[in-house]
């Protein structure tokens, strides 16, 4: 007789960004002023840091931005076996040529210049032109930046609702 599953069901997606471990506090910074993000909680380095070492109090940051949430780690918090993963995927992606792995994150606003102009004063570097219809995310308008971490944001104006799924 089949087991049967329990039903789950998830209460949040959280992304999680790695940072270089010297550019963390810079990061939580970044997010702060370009996107308006607000720092909800953050653990820091035990035990802190020496003058000597010059490296951020920080291990990971817990941001909030227009409803959810999102963590920032500095890359000597994550997991040893995820550092090992993250090292022969980049070996294996540089060796075979993959291209299309990787990432965006997409934030939506009504003013969709504003939003990049406020990111690349901030440090964030413009990436192709903002697109509008068929060619952006569900037929609105988007433009895109790269942030100083190497991560993509879309910045999108609210997307129409798609229709439904054929099954």
């Amino acid at each position: 007789m089949a087991q049967q599953q329990a039903q789950v069901k998830f209460t949040a997606v959280k992304p999680q960004l790695m940072v270089k471990t010297p550019k963390a506090v810079d990061a939580v910074n970044f997010y702060k002023s370009a996107f308006g993000a607000a720092e909800a909680g953050r653990s820091a380095c035990c035990p802190p840091p020496t003058a000597e070492q010059n490296l951020p109090n920080i291990l990971c940051a817990q941001l909030e931005l227009a409803g959810c949430s999102f963590v920032v780690y500095n890359d000597d918090s994550a997991p040893y076996d995820l550092h090992l993963f993250l090292s022969l995927l980049s070996i294996f992606i540089e060796e075979e040529k993959i291209e299309g792995i990787g990432n965006q994150l997409c934030l939506e606003t009504d003013d969709v210049e504003a939003a990049i102009s406020k990111a690349v004063s901030a440090g964030a570097v413009v990436e192709g032109e903002v697109t509008e219809g068929g060619g952006a995310c569900c037929g609105g308008r988007v433009g895109k930046v790269k942030d100083p971490y190497g991560y993509v944001w879309l910045i999108c104006s609210p997307s129409n609702k798609c229709g439904p799924v054929e099954a």
